[in-house]
């Protein structure tokens, strides 16, 4: 697919589009624009496969006829605009010595907790608090990589958009449908849930494998630093945890989302 759309040629980094751009990187800009930065070919070619397009297309000067950046830019067909900059602008906006080649800049996408149609529903992560971006760029991946329909997110909790956690995604971030809520918002649907609520614990008094896991499911971790609080504890059906054959007492928080989504995963088939 070819693209007709003009490109723009900057070589400056004082320019007002590069600059807006750059605001993207600090969450309240973010936030007001309701935009996110995405790096990468690769990652910018999976957003397109899953029907995300780019408002703006923004790539080094010598990858100009590139076959992967015309493809990006004939999905943007007349909408948007494409902007063709220099090594050192690249490098402004991502603030790495190092910069990906392309990046795109696209609309925020999250919906709220009655979107989720329970009778449709498979398995649902819940993160509550959680703070580290890494962490949850992990745990959307994970959560892709082991087929979940998505997360939801309880409370006061990092930006999902923030480019720490769309690089931690690794793309995921477009497959996983995201929800904001607040911890009554949560509470309050879960009591209408149909399915299970499985929550990790560290005083649970069964291990992860032994409960009957069955669809639809939640799963519901807590922070890093706490764990899930007694409230969210009490709106489980189920606490499980993870035993520690070592030293350490606990599992990083993403590492410990993947035991058990693959668990459940293996469990429910």
């Amino acid at each position: 697919m070819v693209s007709t759309m003009s490109v723009k040629s900057i070589t400056s980094t004082a320019n007002p589009q590069i600059k807006q751009i750059a605001s993207l990187f600090v969450r309240k800009y973010r936030t007001q624009a309701k935009q996110f930065v995405a790096e990468g070919i690769r990652t910018l070619l999976d957003a397109q496969e899953q029907g995300f397009v780019p408002r703006t297309l923004v790539y080094l000067d010598d990858m100009g006829g590139n076959k992967h950046v015309e493809r990006l830019r004939g999905a943007m067909g007349t909408k948007g605009s494409c902007l063709e900059v220099s090594r050192k602008v690249m490098e402004k906006l991502t603030g790495r010595g190092n910069p990906q080649s392309v990046i795109g800049i696209f609309d925020q996408h999250q919906g709220d907790l009655a979107g989720i149609a329970a009778h449709k529903a498979g398995i649902w992560v819940a993160l509550e608090g959680v703070r580290d971006p890494g962490n949850l760029g992990t745990v959307i991946r994970t959560a892709d990589s082991a087929g979940a329909d998505g997360v939801i997110l309880i409370g006061e909790v990092c930006d999902p958009f923030s480019i720490e956690v769309v690089r931690a995604s690794m793309g995921s971030i477009f497959n996983q449908k995201l929800i904001r809520c607040s911890c009554d918002e949560f509470l309050v649907w879960r009591s209408k849930w149909p399915g299970m609520v499985v929550g990790t614990h560290l005083q649970a008094k069964q291990g992860y494998r032994a409960p009957k896991y069955r669809k639809p499911i939640l799963l519901l971790i807590g922070n890093e630093q706490s764990g899930l609080p007694e409230n969210m504890a009490k709106a489980c059906d189920t606490l499980v945890k993870i035993p520690m054959r070592g030293r350490a007492d606990s599992l990083n928080l993403a590492v410990a989302t993947g035991v058990m989504l693959y668990a459940i995963t293996d469990a429910c088939g």
